[in-house]
């Protein structure tokens, strides 16, 4: 089956970046709660004609801190009421192992960015990675993606620091994930947000 190659994707981390992060997970719907215009962020690029994946490391799983099932019901609510702000989410992609797992899947490997490129064959030059830590650019980087915006709403303030210790380097430092659309939108179309 042939596909027609995307090359307006934004791929978006999740907690720290659409909604607060917490050092205890997120492990339901009382715990997550969006980072004030993370939806009109979203509506903003899918009405510019943009597709946004999230991927996200979910080590939460691993640690029987919540269930696939409580898990999938989650981003259900996540991306209906994203659709419901007017944007939409195309597919979530997780790692759902512990950090020394050795897996290809999280983050910063870039093994959800390949498997969401398989999918939906994506021209990874072309794509973006919104991110609130270092990990999230590590990642952009390892796979290839075109861009990389670092967001300044994650639980480490030493994300910069981190970045620089490895000499990676984000294109854009945005306060959070609405600055980071308009950004994406003034540097990626013909006519400036």
């Amino acid at each position: 089956m042939s596909q027609t190659t995307l090359d307006n994707v934004v791929y978006l981390d999740r907690d720290g970046t659409i909604n607060h992060d917490s050092a205890d997970y997120i492990k339901s719907r009382s715990e997550f709660r969006f980072i004030p215009g993370s939806i009109e962020a979203i509506r903003l690029l899918t009405l510019s004609g943009f597709t946004s994946i999230v991927i996200t490391n979910q080590s939460a799983l691993a640690r029987k801190l919540i269930s696939p099932g409580e898990l999938d019901h989650l981003h259900g609510i996540m991306k209906d009421a994203i659709v419901s702000g007017g944007g939409m989410i195309t597919d979530i992609f997780f790692c759902p192992h512990m950090p020394n797992d050795g897996c290809e899947c999280r983050k910063p490997a870039p093994g959800l960015l390949f498997q969401a490129q398989r999918k939906y064959n994506i021209d990874l030059s072309k794509s973006i990675m919104v991110g609130d830590s270092a990990k999230d650019i590590e990642c952009a980087r390892n796979a290839g993606c075109g861009q990389a915006v670092l967001v300044k709403t994650g639980k480490d303030d030493d994300v910069e620091h981190i970045l620089k210790t490895k000499r990676i380097v984000a294109d854009f430092i945005a306060k959070n994930l609405y600055d980071a659309a308009k950004w994406i939108l003034a540097n990626n179309q013909n006519e400036p947000f």
